[in-house]
């Protein structure tokens, strides 16, 4: 299980040992307050939101992007696999309060609300050319100084679209918590993961407490803005067997814990939940990672060299040290990037803790004479 905390496919660390779905494991809030679940807008963090259309293939594909602020270097923000812009929202209100800068968080294609002709091609090739073209979308041949910053599965891009100089006006790279050695290690265990996942949640206040509970963002106000990216309404007829059958899968508060005595009440009780949320509107996962098996190793291999091979100043920030591997560890050893590890977070580490993500960048960019921080913030 330790491994598969490292991978980094998913935008987040993955349940607690044990939580499988239909385990008959009921997740349960410790004694006192109950904590609020319900969904926060974008508008909360970001300024504005549009979809910015570029030209692929004879074809036109849109990506959603959220913006704020309006001086400074711009910091391009790439989610990890099966989230959205949106898992940047809380981030982007902090460091935006620090330091003078520019934000653009997009979602990658195959993700949250980008329209694509091929949303399955998730080749780190085809990614990082869809960052260099949003990038001439937005500021056509002259951009502004950028920083490209990426979280897991979006690091491994942020590194690709770097080095493939997708961007010419690059500025820095920042990636955080992935690292090509764990991830290679973890990928043969990956899908078991994916399996052990809920399929379905009732709502989205369903899908933000399961991921809260489980460990996947520990950070309830991320949560509640960043699931909102990561689920959808099912398209399926409820009726189908492949929504029914997953149903009481998705649903945590459902499950109930059956002994030999009362195992034949506690199965009718079910059963008679199961009809009661098929009258209901399901929400499930927006991409279906499992499917995204071919391109693992392309993100990941060779990743470290890579990241080393990119020219501009390099900020690696991790949640635990013993993700470095071989190639990294040298390099941190001659200096070729500046490394920091934000303990006490998993692995959505700029959702779980955006203040100290926030302030280790503003920190790098500053020294590197990148910006500067605003007037009156305490440093």
């Amino acid at each position: 299980m330790e491994k598969q905390l490292h991978l980094n496919l998913l935008a987040s660390k993955p349940p607690m040992a044990g939580l499988q779905s239909g385990s008959n494991v009921k997740l349960r809030m410790g004694p006192g307050r109950k904590r609020d679940f319900t969904p926060l807008p974008w508008s909360q963090y970001f300024e504005t939101m549009e979809d910015v259309e570029v030209e692929n293939d004879n074809s036109k594909d849109t990506f959603r992007i959220y913006s704020s602020g309006s001086l400074g270097p711009v910091l391009m923000l790439l989610h990890g696999g099966g989230h959205s812009a949106l898992s940047w929202a809380v981030f982007t209100s902090v460091i935006c309060s620090r330091i003078n800068c520019r934000v653009v968080a997009m979602d990658l294609r195959g993700h949250g609300d980008a329209k694509v002709k091929n949303p399955d091609d998730l080749s780190a090739e085809t990614m990082a050319k869809d960052v260099g073209k949003v990038v001439e979308a937005l500021y056509g041949e002259n951009p502004p100084p950028i920083m490209i910053i990426g979280h897991s599965m979006g690091g491994a891009i942020a590194v690709h679209t770097a080095a493939a100089n997708h961007v010419p006006s690059l500025l820095g790279l920042c990636v955080i918590d992935v690292v090509e050695g764990t991830a290679m290690d973890a990928l043969n265990s990956m899908q078991n993961f994916l399996r052990s996942r809920p399929k379905t949640f009732k709502s989205v206040e369903n899908a933000i407490e399961w991921s809260v509970k489980s460990g996947q963002i520990r950070n309830v106000e991320s949560a509640r803005v960043s699931m909102v990216g990561q689920v959808k309404k099912c398209e399926e007829p409820l009726s189908s067997p492949g929504v029914s059958k997953s149903i009481t899968e998705g649903i945590i508060e459902e499950e109930e814990e059956e002994d030999e005595e009362g195992g034949e009440s506690n199965h009718k009780r079910k059963k008679e939940d199961d009809q009661e949320i098929k009258k209901e509107c399901l929400y499930t996962w927006r991409i279906e990672l499992s499917k995204t098996e071919k391109y693992w190793e392309g993100w990941f291999k060779g990743l470290s060299s890579l990241f080393l091979t990119c020219s501009v100043p390099k900020l690696l920030l991790l949640a635990g040290v013993d993700r470095l591997d071989k190639d990294l560890t040298i390099g941190q050893m001659q200096g070729k990037f500046q490394m920091q590890v934000l303990p006490q977070c998993g692995h959505a580490v700029h959702e779980d803790a955006p203040e100290k993500v926030a302030d280790a960048l503003a920190t790098f960019m500053v020294r590197h004479k990148f910006t500067e921080f605003k007037e009156g913030f305490p440093w």
